[in-house]
């Protein structure tokens, strides 16, 4: 796509405004690093654009708040006292949703899943927000904990103008094929590789 001209243009009936408009599922996957820090830079593009934006995360405790976190938050401040930007919503599992209270087993884990799934599909059918950052997804589908076939039907079908981005490792066919964008983070080297953990600034 050199300087973003496509490289087919498809017969579907829609102008270049309609098309270059239509909302889009993304999805990152793979087992390079970056998967999410991609998606949290299409979240503060959202936010510069005044979209309503919402994270959710599926496997980062809620304890372990990451820079982007930090960053989105303030953020959201910012438009609350200004209105500068768009509204931010961050969601995390792990020792809850907002609307939920979960520590415990993993049937805890796989129930609070599911409630948040739930609740992303209700804000997605009454168009709550333009976008979605639902990070570390493919897992709780991998897991059995979320119907991939459920999933797939809700993003087909989701009204108006909402863009939903979707990571984490090996993503179910059946996401990508109903997505828009796919990219895989190849992995071709990592410091892990040579005993060295995350570190602050780069991991988190």
């Amino acid at each position: 796509m050199p300087q973003g001209v496509p490289a087919t243009v498809p017969d579907d009936g829609l102008t270049t405004r309609q098309r270059r408009n239509r909302p889009l599922v993304m999805v990152h996957t793979g087992d390079g690093k970056g998967k999410s820090t991609a998606a949290f830079g299409l979240a503060l593009r959202g936010w510069n654009q005044g979209w309503s934006v919402a994270v959710f995360q599926f496997v980062k405790s809620a304890r372990w708040r990451i820079g982007e976190q930090t960053a989105l938050s303030e953020l959201g401040r910012l438009h609350q006292d200004q209105g500068t930007g768009g509204p931010v919503e961050w969601h995390a599992m792990g020792s809850g949703w907002s609307w939920s209270r979960k520590p415990g087993s993993e049937i805890d884990h796989a129930e609070a899943a599911a409630e948040g799934w739930a609740e992303i599909r209700r804000r997605i059918e009454a168009q709550q927000h333009q976008l979605y950052v639902l990070d570390e997804f493919t897992y709780p589908i991998n897991w059995g904990w979320i119907d991939v076939d459920e999933v797939v039907e809700v993003l087909r079908h989701r009204p108006g103008r909402q863009h939903v981005v979707i990571t984490g490792r090996r993503a179910d066919p059946k996401l990508l094929e109903v997505a828009d964008l796919v990219t895989e983070m190849t992995k071709v080297k990592h410091p892990m590789d040579a005993g060295q953990k995350g570190q602050r600034g780069i991991e988190w």
